[in-house]
């Protein structure tokens, strides 16, 4: 095997042998909900290139700095499956089918939607404080980003490549993600890259709950489980 080989081995084995299972077994029907959002995504973008049907996606789906943060909010969830007009929609579709497949299996639906919807939350929120800051501190942003639409379905795909990469040992990854958004904010100045690196961060703290949880789950199971071989306890004698 060579030095390349054992390093994917090593960086992405664990999350390979966790979704390769699933697939051979169950194929497509493993990630019902994912071919659901990639059916979304693709439907949303046909229509908001109708003349029709833009205005449309625009009063039900595109989350702007300047709206109402109650008409944010409710227009999150479809939010998050309107793909940016500029962008090509394959490379979302492809960027949707991957990570939110992979984290369907690893994570189930709802924490998998919980965590995207998290992140993209996160990035709307940040536009808002960015812009109340102002272009003159580390943090802000100039108003006129406040008209630019949200990121959509991307925050959500970096948020949890992130998540599913430190989950899963993938170190190397996740350090590659977030560097990958540092320059895109170093090169390309936009209200994009600033709204991933606030998914990034939001992401970081679900890691660290969920790790603290887990590591508390692991100490009552021991505590529960009482003095066992090798608890380092004498035996009980009668």
């Amino acid at each position: 095997m060579t030095t390349l080989a054992r390093w994917a081995r090593a960086e992405w084995g664990l999350l390979h042998v966790t979704v390769r299972e699933p697939l051979l077994k169950r194929h497509w029907r493993a990630v019902p909900m994912t071919l659901g959002a990639v059916a979304l995504t693709a439907a949303i973008q046909v229509v908001q290139n109708q003349s029709w049907g833009y205005g449309f996606v625009q009063d039900v789906g595109a989350v702007r700095a300047e709206d109402p943060l109650w008409l944010a909010l409710l227009r999150t969830p479809l939010s998050l499956f309107v793909p940016a007009l500029d962008l090509p929609v394959w490379g979302a579709l492809a960027q949707v089918l991957l990570v939110f497949g992979i984290a369907e299996i690893c994570l189930g639906w709802w924490r998998t939607l919980v965590i995207a919807y998290a992140a993209t939350l996160a990035g709307t929120l940040y536009a808002r404080a960015g812009i109340a800051l102002g272009p003159g501190t580390p943090f802000g942003l100039p108003a006129s980003d406040a008209q630019v639409v949200d990121t959509g379905p991307s925050a959500a795909v970096v948020g949890l490549a992130v998540f599913l990469a430190w989950r899963y040992g993938a170190y190397v990854t996740a350090g590659a993600v977030v560097a990958a958004m540092l320059l895109e904010v170093v090169v390309k100045e936009n209200l994009a890259g600033r709204e991933h690196l606030a998914a990034i961060v939001t992401v970081v703290v679900l890691i660290g709950i969920s790790t603290l949880r887990r590591r508390r789950r692991g100490q009552r199971e021991r505590f529960n489980s009482g003095p066992g071989p090798g608890s380092g306890l004498p035996p009980i004698q009668s």
